[in-house]
């Protein structure tokens, strides 16, 4: 992998692939996926050995990212094989249908084409090369090429590897899986006419350059782009388990996660004095690369010479002779006029071991506050006791949370993302470009566009789409004569 790489004959690559890709069944699909899934299994201690040295996380959470990584490949794998994703939908041909005759409609998700993906940094595994984005667009049948992050470039060239091999030896046309590095080849990738959609997961300013260069293509592309969050956390009461898990919630992984809860809201009054032995017995832990570390230490010196901070745990940054910086969780407080009046100072988003605890008077201004302050979240939490939870006082709030975020959560920690069929990964802008979800099983409909065929001979259909139905998938039929009992079952 190098930077100098022939953009042109991998984009060309990835466009050879995607019809034959997109015409596997189902079934092909699903056992090329766990083949990866396999295969990324066999590879584990090499991969996680490399993933260590460049990353600086630890090989415990390492390794359950990985096996996040590939059991997520498994369920797309069980999402796919039945073709119920396809959305097959069949209008029989009705010369007396009541609104005018209706010709022979059949309408199916197909593939969008080439996807380009943009790793992340914070989830070598689960975010990255083989991560969710490339699952859900290998299964949904497009070739990917993943421009790899600069912050594990050898996990990056490995876990590549690993990927195509598998996809190769199971059959799948070549070109299928690419991988790509460097900005100007990432930026150059995004430009080409036969890129047919985007995926990011990264900074606010970096995401909002690559999905304004997608919008402002010839013919503009779908970007799914992972930007910035703040998650913030309210609650109705501070006691020390509830401030001691928050402290574990926000320093875990260094608070190198998009879903670290970057404020909590207590009640005025609080007794906050936990949060600065909880964070104390938090060791120090190094951050992915010296750029996050540069950042972050700027970040922390700017919240913690903010007006009206009081500091309940400064915390310790160091920077080692290889440029990497090592950091202890920082806690502040303040309160509602004081954030307020600080706007972007204490409102922007720290990557990395810090948080703020704001304390508020009145729990009725929360949900105004909420709106005002954070218009975007991936998440936001609530944290009551069970009455308050029963007799609706904190309806308007929960309101304000929901349209605003991706996920609303009840007496738990935003960190930890349980990849499943119900799970949102994605809220309003400036969370997400897109209000889609990066994990789980829906995340698979970003990259599938609906096509109708009107009229067309059975030879010429798509197989989920005949009458024969080869693949065997689910297929809802309208039948001819039924328009006449439309509305009958609503009355």
């Amino acid at each position: 992998m190098t930077e100098n790489q022939n953009i042109d004959q991998i984009a060309a690559a990835a466009a050879a692939a995607a019809r034959p890709f997109a015409r596997t069944s189902p079934r092909e699909r699903g056992a090329a996926l766990v083949a990866v899934a396999d295969a990324l299994d066999a590879a584990a201690p090499e991969l996680i050995e490399i993933a260590m040295r460049e990353t600086g996380l630890a090989q415990a959470r390492l390794t359950g990212e990985l096996r996040r990584t590939s059991w997520q490949l498994r369920l797309f794998a069980d999402t796919i094989v039945d073709g119920a994703y396809l959305d097959v939908r069949i209008d029989e041909a009705d010369p007396e249908y009541v609104i005018g005759p209706r010709p022979d409609l059949r309408r199916m998700l197909e593939p969008v084409g080439p996807v380009l993906n943009f790793a992340a940094s914070n989830f070598p595994f689960a975010f990255s090369v083989a991560g969710g984005d490339s699952a859900a667009a290998l299964a949904a049948g497009c070739p990917v090429i993943v421009k790899a992050h600069s912050g594990h470039p050898q996990l990056s060239i490995r876990t590549a590897e690993v990927v195509a091999d598998a996809l190769r030896e199971a059959g799948m046309p070549d070109g299928v899986f690419q991988l790509i590095s460097g900005q100007e080849n990432g930026v150059a990738m995004l430009k080409d006419e036969r890129i047919r959609a985007g995926a990011f997961t990264g900074s606010t300013h970096v995401g909002r350059m690559l999905a304004d260069i997608a919008a402002s293509r010839e013919v503009p592309i779908p970007f799914y782009g992972e930007l910035g969050s703040v998650n913030p956390v309210y609650a109705t009461y501070a006691d020390d388990a509830l401030l001691g898990a928050f402290v574990t919630s926000m320093s875990g992984s260094a608070g190198q996660l998009c879903t670290k809860p970057g404020f909590l809201f207590v009640p005025e009054g609080s007794d906050l004095a936990s949060v600065s032995d909880a964070a104390g017995a938090v060791a120090e832990h190094r951050l992915l690369n010296p750029g996050i570390g540069r950042a972050f230490s700027q970040r922390r010196e700017d919240v913690l010479e903010a007006d009206g901070v009081t500091v309940l745990s400064a915390g310790e940054t160091r920077t080692d002779e290889h440029g990497q910086t090592y950091a202890t969780p920082t806690v502040v407080t303040v309160d509602v006029d004081a954030l307020v009046a600080a706007g972007d100072a204490l409102l922007e988003e720290s990557f990395g071991p810090l948080s703020v605890i704001v304390r508020y008077s009145d729990l009725s201004t929360l949900p105004a506050l909420h709106a005002g302050l954070f218009p975007g979240n991936l998440t936001s939490t609530v944290h009551a006791r069970e009455a308050e939870l029963a007799d609706g006082s904190l309806t308007e709030l929960v309101d304000a949370l929901a349209e605003t975020s991706g996920r609303v959560l009840f007496g738990g920690w935003p960190t930890g993302v349980s990849v499943t069929p119900a799970m949102q990964h994605g809220g309003p802008y400036p969370a997400t470009t897109s209000d889609a979800t990066s994990v789980g099983t829906a995340a698979i409909t970003r990259f599938l566009r609906g096509v109708s065929y009107q009229g067309a001979p059975q030879a010429l259909l798509p197989a989920p789409l005949q009458d024969a139905n080869p693949w065997g998938v689910p297929q809802t039929r309208s039948a001819a004569g039924r328009s006449t009992t439309w509305g009958s079952f609503a009355g």
